[in-house]
């Protein structure tokens, strides 16, 4: 495992003891590769996909509506939460918590998790690959915005 992973798995685990209510953490690159993961009993690579999916509706959601970059898309299900964060330009991170949990707190505790494997993973892959002895370069970014899609107009209809 790559030091900037041991270090993302070392933040999730923090932010499970932080918060109690949190049944799992996943960090992820944006096309979908995990990152670190601290989920018992989840499909890691299942839920990165997911993640990487739900992430280009939400960019699109947001620049469709006018809302700016995205910054984090909650799922509240009977049997608790799915909360994903932008962690820089290069991760997401998504939560799975308790139906019981304060989402307030999720969202305070989980931003802040978000800012510190942003740090974390930014200072190991943002450079060239060949510097850092990987070949794992980080290969795509979070959209800012997408494109809409052929024949669409942006923000009307075709």
């Amino acid at each position: 495992m790559p030091a900037a992973d041991a270090e993302v798995l070392d933040e999730l685990r923090r932010l499970r003891t932080r918060l109690p209510q949190v049944t799992g953490a996943l960090a992820a690159a944006a096309d979908g590769l995990v990152i670190a993961q601290d989920a018992d009993g989840t499909e890691a690579d299942a839920v990165a996909a997911l993640t990487a999916a739900s992430l280009a509706v939400a960019v699109r959601m947001a620049a469709a509506t006018g809302r700016g970059e995205f910054r984090e898309l909650l799922v509240r299900g009977v049997d608790g939460y799915v909360a994903t964060y932008a962690a820089g330009p290069l991760a997401v991170l998504t939560v799975l918590a308790e139906p019981r949990v304060n989402v307030g707190r999720l969202h305070l505790e989980s931003r802040q998790s978000g800012a510190r494997i942003a740090e974390l993973v930014g200072r190991h892959y943002a450079r060239d690959p060949a510097e850092h002895g990987t070949d794992d370069p980080m290969p795509r970014r979070i959209p800012r915005s997408l494109p809409p899609p052929t024949g669409e107009r942006p923000g009307g209809r075709s």
